[in-house]
């Protein structure tokens, strides 16, 4: 168990302002100073905070989900989602760059700034990390901590209520979550486009998987049982081609 101090309570943080520093970060590979003003004032964003970059919890649940569920936080008033951690640009950038992450804003708190600022600054030297970030989430507006969820603090690495999935149930409740969305494709079919522009034309997000030397006619058969592209599955259920995509996304227009 690391020798850090307890962490601060929800309730000590809740309508107090975010701390302001400058971030060092290399958007477009170019340095440029990010003042907490420009990334939180006149704006709802919603925060979290996690470990490091390219550890398993924090790249395989953690910012993926909060990708996932980005436009449905959008459709509740969020502006904007930050992901911090205690890395600096290079590594944050290139962390980005192997995730699905396109809708997160990926912030360098490199000094540990901000997070000690937040009384999070906790001691990983038992894992050769150095000083890191404790997990937690929060929904700042114009720059006030509205709501807080800090992991406990206990041994290991817990991750229970800083998710996308409790954050966005603080902000609404009765929020519909999609089902995910995939589509296996092949190019250049045309009933793979019509499907593709149904899907788009109704503001459906979903995963393209296209024709390769891995994704094949035999894959795709062994998988439904069809010969025929495109694919779609909802949710795990196959929908089928592009015909019944359409049939589909009509149903979810009307629901």
């Amino acid at each position: 168990m690391s020798t850090s101090p307890a962490l601060p309570t929800p309730e000590s943080l809740q309508g107090r302002p975010v701390p302001r520093v400058t971030f060092k970060a290399r958007p477009d590979d170019a340095w440029r100073d990010l003042s907490t003003d420009e990334l939180f004032k006149g704006k709802t964003v919603v925060v979290f905070a996690l470990p490091g970059a390219f550890t398993p919890t924090c790249s395989s649940t953690h910012l993926p989900r909060y990708n996932e569920l980005a436009p449905v936080l959008r459709e509740n008033g969020v502006d904007d989602i930050l992901c911090i951690a205690v890395n600096d640009a290079f590594v944050m950038n290139q962390w980005k760059t192997g995730q699905d992450a396109g809708n997160i804003t990926l912030v360098p708190d490199g000094n540990g700034d901000f997070t000690e600022g937040m009384g999070m600054l906790v001691d990983k030297r038992e894992l050769g990390f150095g000083k890191r970030s404790w997990r937690y989430s929060m929904l700042v507006r114009d720059g006030v901590i509205e709501k807080v969820f800090i992991e406990p603090q206990r041994e290991g690495d817990p991750f229970e209520v800083s998710d996308a999935d409790t954050m966005l149930r603080y902000i609404n409740p009765q929020a519909r979550i999609p089902e995910p969305v995939v589509m296996f494709s092949r190019p250049g079919c045309p009933h793979c486009a019509r499907a593709k522009s149904a899907l788009r034309e109704n503001g459906i997000v979903f995963t393209d998987i296209p024709e390769d030397q891995i994704i094949t006619t035999s894959v795709l058969r062994g998988l439904t049982g069809r010969l025929t592209w495109p694919q779609v599955f909802v949710g795990g259920r196959l929908v089928g081609g592009a015909d019944e995509v359409l049939d589909w996304v009509a149903t979810t227009r009307k629901a």
